[in-house]
């Protein structure tokens, strides 16, 4: 009736044929550990906890199945290989597994009964014991087969000390009758069984690696069924297309994701794929406005059966943007040399210049003298690390670098290099079908200064068009455009969005009373508090109109909004402008606030601007120079004065 990995009772009768009737104990044991390493796969989905659970429960389950299958030695004394899968519940679930596995050893075996009943339920705490020391031991890396020998030595020790010292065991002489083959049929059931656990985790390792590999590519990585809809996708894939998880588009296929003509081109090509069984590679696609390179290929089963395909696709959006842009330059930069005196240099399969006009002596004013017919490329470009007409080399190593310029003579290239005087000089190097290297170069300076100035002046546009003049800070249009864009942010992740709208109070009066450039003073002071009251990139303040400002926060809640208005107020108020047409005998500032997540912000990000907006409107009609805050309920607000 027992059945673990260790024989622990034993009878006092010689037992003929004893390995014979432990075959049967040792492949229940090895079949239980076997089948829970078969489906242990389905619980890496669930919690650690519950695994080692379930796991203790089969090893408790094996151990029980081995009592059942055990041989009576003698009245009452029952010996078996239960011992076995309790050691390795220890070692290879922990603590959790090896309480569930011997308690349910230790119930079954007290329901037996019988003369050795305490002194099983003391060899089962023994085993178990074995395995948690084994846990201890390697819990710190991945155990390995040498840990399971030890494991196995251990217990077979364990075993030896409690025929040895249990007096029912002593007296049965369990030692002496049957202690080899039940302590050596223990320790090959350890071993065999930790051994099947070991290649589970490795298994399990590798597929975790492979899963993660998947998941977490760079490139867009799917697999499709016969009928090209997803079985599973990566994470990019769901960010292509705006789901949250990859279960929302199993199930899936082109036609629910793009434009029918679209899908059907696509549905078309993956078809293709799986009738003839001929991998797509490299074929451009162009979906949700970017530029893509997929490659796809047939699926088949073990039969050879074509059951589906795998695709990874690669985003080219910026790639293609740089190449448009790359040849576009050289399109121009072409066209302005076509009408520029360039110089022009020959040199033969061996280096040598055999020919070169002025202009392109000229053009390397240094190391002119250098460049005469005749002249090997090496000595030129001696010369020009002697002169230093290129500074740029002498921040490597100048010997490896006319190493390699000298390789790379022959070579079809274009170059564009900066002089020691600022000047730029651009290098294209064809080669001739009999070897003959051709140099042409063109003085490039206006051209590269112009595309600096360029480069300078686009930046002071933009600069201008989106701040404000007065204040200097962001003015109406840039910041509706990055409101839209910082709130569909904090929609995808869900994390709260703050908004202050701030109103001067009593500005038209301060106008009329102090004249118009004090009150632009005062909206400069006023945007300086609050560009202080902020401290991250993120943060951004903004003039409204007039003189009411805006600040929004992303990933902030309504505590840090009202933090962050409560500085203001303070830096306000430390500033102490006067301004006698106002109530509180300085100038002051109602501020609404409104904080919101999710859903609303998914559904209607403008209602942040209107909350906020109907809190300033509260504020103001409240007496003024005060901060209110709407709630996430619209019948409730929590108000504080500014001051």
């Amino acid at each position: 009736m027992v059945n673990s990995l260790h024989v622990l009772e034993g009878g006092s009768n010689a037992v003929n044929g004893i390995w014979t009737q432990f075959g049967g104990n040792l492949s229940f044991v090895c079949l239980a550990i076997s089948l829970w390493a078969h489906f242990s796969i389905q619980f890496q989905c669930r919690s650690s906890t519950q695994e080692k659970i379930t796991f203790g429960i089969v090893a408790g389950g094996a151990s029980v199945g081995s009592i059942f299958l055990a041989i009576e030695f003698n009245s009452g004394i029952y010996i078996d290989l239960r011992f076995a899968p309790l050691a390795l519940a220890g070692m290879f679930g922990g603590p959790i597994a090896a309480a569930f596995a011997a308690s349910l050893a230790i119930a079954f075996r007290f329901v037996v009964g019988g003369a050795a009943m305490i002194d099983g339920i003391i060899a089962i705490l023994a085993a178990t014991g074995i395995g948690l020391a084994g846990y201890f031991w390697t819990r710190k890396r991945s155990p390995e087969f040498r840990d399971v020998a030890l494991l196995s030595l251990g217990l077979g020790i364990a075993l030896v000390a409690s025929m040895a010292l249990l007096p029912t065991l002593v007296n049965a002489h369990v030692l002496a009758s049957i202690g080899f083959p039940l302590t050596s049929l223990n320790c090959l059931a350890t071993v065999l069984g930790g051994f099947v656990l070991l290649k589970t985790q490795q298994w399990e390792l590798e597929r975790s690696i492979l899963v993660t590999a998947f998941s977490q590519s760079p490139d867009y990585l799917y697999v499709k069924d016969r009928n090209s809809r997803f079985i599973t996708v990566n994470e990019n894939m769901t960010r292509l297309f705006r789901f949250r998880t990859t279960a929302e588009m199993t199930g899936l296929s082109d036609f629910n994701l793009m434009s029918p003509p679209l899908a059907e081109e696509l549905y078309h090509l993956e078809q293709q794929v799986m009738e003839t069984g001929k991998p797509l590679i490299d074929s451009t696609e162009r979906i949700e406005g970017r530029f893509l390179l997929a490659s796809k290929v047939p699926l088949r089963d073990k039969q050879g059966r074509v059951i589906g395909l795998a695709g990874v696709t690669r985003d080219m959006t910026e790639r293609t943007a740089l190449e448009r842009e790359l040849r576009e330059s050289k399109n121009l930069l072409s066209h302005a040399m076509a009408n520029m005196s360039d110089g022009i240099a020959m040199y033969d399969g061996k280096g040598f210049l055999i020919f070169c006009n002025d202009q392109y002596r000229d053009a390397f004013p240094l190391s002119g003298d250098a460049r005469v017919v005749g002249a090997h490329i090496s000595d030129i470009l001696r010369r020009v690390v002697e002169t230093g007409e290129r500074p740029a080399i002498a921040e490597g190593d100048p010997e490896e670098w006319m190493k390699a310029a000298s390789a790379s003579l022959h070579s079809n290239k274009d170059e564009e290099v900066q002089l020691h005087n600022g000047d730029w000089r651009s290098i294209r190097t064809r080669i001739a079908g009999d070897g003959t290297a051709m140099a042409v170069v063109s003085d490039i300076t206006a051209t590269k200064q112009a595309e600096i100035a360029l480069r300078l002046s686009a930046e002071q546009l933009k600069n201008l068009a989106e701040t404000d003049g007065l204040t200097g800070i962001v003015n109406r249009r840039a910041f509706d455009e990055t409101f839209a864009r910082e709130t569909a942010g904090s929609t995808r992740r869900n994390t709260p969005f703050s908004l202050l709208m701030v109103d001067i109070d009593r500005f038209k009066a301060y106008n009329d009373t102090y004249g118009h450039p004090a009150g632009d003073q005062c909206l400069r002071v006023v945007s300086k508090c609050l560009r202080h009251s902020v401290s991250r990139p993120a943060d951004i303040v903004a003039r409204y109109g007039g003189e009411e400002f805006v600040v929004f926060l992303p990933d902030t809640s309504a505590k840090g909004a009202m933090i962050v208005a409560e500085q203001f107020a303070r830096r306000l108020a430390k500033e102490n402008i006067a301004h006698s047409g106002s109530e509180f005998g300085r100038v002051t500032a109602s501020i609404g606030i409104a904080c919101a997540t999710g859903a609303v912000l998914r559904t209607n990000p403008n209602r942040l601007l209107t909350e906020a907006d109907a809190a300033l409107y509260d504020a103001k009609t409240q007496g003024r120079n005060r901060i209110l805050a709407h709630s996430p309920n619209p019948d409730r607000h929590v108000m504080k004065d500014a001051g």
